[in-house]
């Protein structure tokens, strides 16, 4: 049986991930936790989020999971989703310039607002379906093709360091990086779990891959 950590620290969509992740797995056991013991025993671990990278770093470090964190991302596979991509990196501007979990060289900033698109303001957040573009061939984009549709809402992203950690990208209205891919982790800007069938695609490759 696989055992699945989803980390609860107080912000997430943790129902509809726990619900999407027994969908594509029923046999598999889920748990929804913020235990460091029944996370680090997971076979692998799901680090979902959204609201303010500040709050999540307060909330991990209240509940003694930032070294959970990084043990886990050297140990087993990851799956990041949404703030639990940006909360990977190493600061991000929102607050100014948060201290992260630097487990991806690089820094979370803002869309910048007053950008226009052909004469319309362009809107922050960066909220519905968004095409993803694969830039690099991963286990977890098996049966996914390339241009697929994933839902987002975030006013942030990820401005990675290096470009081979950067497996998908997203326009709006320039390309930024809205999937981060290394040895046994993988992270989405995006919300798998509303996604549809594409989203819950990812979720079960995840779920069956062996980095």
């Amino acid at each position: 049986m696989i055992r699945v950590a989803v980390i609860d620290y107080g912000m997430g969509n943790l129902h509809s991930i726990a619900k999407a992740l027994h969908h594509v797995a029923p046999e598999a056991h889920i748990h929804v936790t913020a235990n460091s013991g029944r996370i680090l025993s997971a076979d692998r671990v799901v680090f979902p989020g959204v609201g303010a990278i500040a709050d999540c770093m307060a909330a991990l470090s209240r509940l003694h999971l930032v070294d959970v964190l990084q043990h886990v991302a050297r140990t087993r596979p990851l799956l990041g989703i949404c703030l639990g991509l940006q909360a990977l990196l190493e600061a991000s501007e929102e607050g100014g310039d948060v201290p992260c979990l630097g487990i991806f060289p690089g820094k979370v900033v803002r869309f910048s607002p007053g950008r226009e698109v052909q004469g319309v303001p362009l809107k922050i957040p960066h909220m519905g379906w968004n095409r993803v573009r694969q830039v690099q061939p991963h286990p977890l984009w098996k049966g996914i093709p390339t241009e697929s549709w994933f839902y987002f809402v975030h006013s942030y992203y990820a401005r990675p360091e290096r470009n081979e950690d950067i497996s998908g990208t997203c326009d709006y209205p320039d390309p930024f990086a809205c999937a981060l891919a290394r040895d046994n982790l993988f992270a989405v800007q995006f919300h798998p779990e509303k996604s549809q069938i594409q989203g819950l695609r990812l979720l079960s490759n995840f779920l069956h891959w062996s980095p």
